[in-house]
């Protein structure tokens, strides 16, 4: 009996005490799971990269939800029927008509709408704010500057980096996918002029301020626009606002004979100085001195005033034509 008693002891002496009282578990992964997804990664690779789907081909992909979450989150009221509207092409709507006489509907039941009259209406009014914004922004900049913005902001390039983040590239109706930048800058015209019909053009007005006029914010005015004589159009200014005529002096000079020379020329007149720029060359330098003086003249340089984003422009300012 003690002997028994004596094994007992021993038996639970043996086991492990969990103070925490804590459960140990075991993950028990199949052997099968491992050289499956190692199966599964080598018919990916051998494969190669697939085309991309679009959105709406998953099971759980509600249209009508989509454009509904669309205009809350831009903070817009659009009409339903007008927004998908602008979002069918030219193209997928003479596709779908085609597809729909294959298969026997009467040709006066083929009309699909498609956004050609709003994109042509949104892009008039998007032209028309933008040019009264640059105006406003950038009052003593000439007429050639304010057109190499404005077209700068409406161009194919910027509009489709907005549109796109937006979040229209899942929901335009188009024969291809990806959209181009083509298809998504005519979406998004469509889109200013369906919030025009449905909220009025005040409410179009200011989407245009908060998505496209503010892809100027932090921008270098010069790398959008540099004047091409600038030392011919210094003395046009000049002669304009009667400064006097332009006069550039060699302020200073470094390695004149080597291959790194450097030279510092100021431009003046009527003895102020109106602009400084270095230069390989004295040629060189004189251009720097100029476009550096224009940006002095049209507040064009880096620290100028921000743009105001917040402003409201009367809609009297703005020409719709």
């Amino acid at each position: 009996m003690s002997l028994l008693r004596s094994a007992a002891v021993v038996i639970a002496l043996a086991r492990p005490i969990n103070r925490a009282g804590t459960v140990q578990t075991c993950r028990h992964i199949k052997r099968w799971v491992s050289p499956t997804l190692r199966e599964l990664a080598h018919r990916v690779q051998k494969q190669g990269p697939q085309k991309p789907e679009p959105r709406s081909g998953f099971v759980e992909w509600n249209y009508r939800s989509e454009l509904f979450a669309f205009g809350k989150r831009l903070n817009e009221e659009f009409e339903l029927p007008l927004l998908q509207t602008a979002f069918t092409q030219r193209t997928y709507a003479h596709q779908e008509q085609e597809r729909q006489r294959k298969l026997g509907i009467e040709e006066a039941d083929l009309h699909t709408a498609d956004n050609s009259e709003l994109a042509a209406k949104g892009a008039h009014i998007a032209k028309a704010y933008v040019d009264a914004y640059v105006q406003h922004a950038l009052p003593k900049l000439p007429a050639i500057g304010r057109n190499a913005i404005s077209s700068y902001l409406l161009s194919e390039e910027t509009l489709a980096h907005v549109s796109s983040h937006l979040g229209a590239k899942e929901l335009i109706f188009a024969t291809e996918y990806p959209p181009s930048n083509e298809t998504l800058a005519n979406t998004l015209q469509a889109i200013i002029g369906a919030l025009a019909d449905s909220s009025g053009v005040e409410r179009a007005f200011l989407f245009v301020r908060d998505f496209i006029c503010t892809q100027l914010n932090q921008k270098d005015l010069l790398e959008i626009w540099t004047p091409e004589q600038p030392l011919q159009l210094l003395g046009e200014v000049c002669n304009q606002r009667k400064l006097g005529e332009p006069e550039p002096r060699l302020l200073g000079d470094c390695g004149k004979n080597t291959v790194l020379s450097a030279f510092h020329v100021g431009i003046y007149a009527n003895r102020q100085l109106l602009g400084k720029g270095y230069g390989e060359d004295v040629k060189t330098a004189t251009e720097t001195a100029a476009i550096d003086a224009l940006q002095t003249l049209f507040e064009m340089h880096d620290n100028r005033r921000p743009f105001d984003f917040r402003i409201q422009l009367e809609t009297k300012n703005v020409r719709l034509g």
